[in-house]
Parts: C-alpha cells; structure tokens; sequence
C-alpha cells in the first residue's frame, strides 16, 4: 500500500480506522483527486458534497473560505436521529496546550488550554452551529508530530487568544 499522500499520517490513519463502505466524506483540499481517490480506495468509503457526508476532511492547504462553507453546509443531526451529523477532521501544523482556546465541559475538569491555529472565524461557526444540543459537530484535530486532539459537541470552545 503507497502512503505517500499529501496529508499527515495521523488524518491518513484516523480515516482509515473511522471510515468505511458504508459512510460518506468531504475532502477540503487543492488535492482533492489525488488525496481522496486514495482515502475512497483504502476504505471502500464514497465521496459526497459537504451537506451530505458523515465525515469532512479538512487538509492543511484548506482555505478560511471553504472550512466557513463546509460549517455552514455540513450535516448536525436533528432532534430525533443527533447521530445523523458530521463528524470533522482538521489539519493544523501543531497542536499544544497553550492558550489559543479554552476548553469546558464534560469530561475536563475546570478547564483545558488548547493552540490549534485553525481559524478564529471557523470556531465561531462551529459554536453557532452546536448551539442546540444534542445537534452539533465532533471534531478531531491532527498535526505534523501526529498528536489528536479531538473535540465533541459537548465541549464549549472559548476563544482567549489571537492567532
């Protein structure tokens, strides 16, 4: 199997182990072919527009614009089926606990400091768009040194730094 792709090895390998046959993804991308024919062919998963994915993959070469449009299209579930939504995962060079964000909810005690360097605007098109739970996007950030970060619904993100 060639993994030589133009993403990091930890997004190649949380695709792998989360997709398969039977889910759809949306790649944001200037690789969009190259990358996700090979995501589609190890995983037997299909491509899809970003209103109709189970997972959005965002790589480093993303733009601001099309993360906003993808938050704004992409599936959050509905009152009856929550699990119907999509789950995100977003590049960044580096990940570290530095304070960018500050992390609440269940599951951290008191609160947690998170760097991603994803766009400020991107978080706050997430808040709007999980603001009524169960409904919402689950996220998992990967970076260069392959460490994970991930993030569900239930997490309020507070912004304390600028990028």
């Amino acid at each position: 199997m060639d993994y030589q792709l133009s993403c990091y090895d930890a997004t190649l390998l949380s695709a792998m182990a989360l997709l398969d046959g039977e889910v759809s993804f949306h790649l944001i991308s200037e690789k969009q072919q190259q990358v996700g024919g090979k995501i589609s062919e190890y995983t037997l998963a299909k491509q899809a527009p970003a209103d109709k994915a189970d997972y959005i993959i965002v790589l480093q070469d993303a733009t601001e614009l099309s993360i906003l449009q993808a938050i704004y299209q992409c599936k959050i579930g509905d009152l009856i089926d929550p699990q119907n939504s999509s789950t995100w995962i977003i590049e960044t060079p580096k990940l570290s606990n530095t304070a960018e964000l500050k992390l609440m909810g269940p599951g951290i005690k008191n609160e947690v400091k998170l760097f991603t360097g994803i766009y400020t605007k991107a978080w706050q098109a997430r808040k709007e768009r999980i603001n009524e739970y169960p409904l919402g996007i689950d996220l998992i950030i990967t970076d260069a040194q392959a460490h994970i970060v991930c993030i569900p619904r239930t997490t309020t993100v507070e912004i304390t730094g600028v990028e």
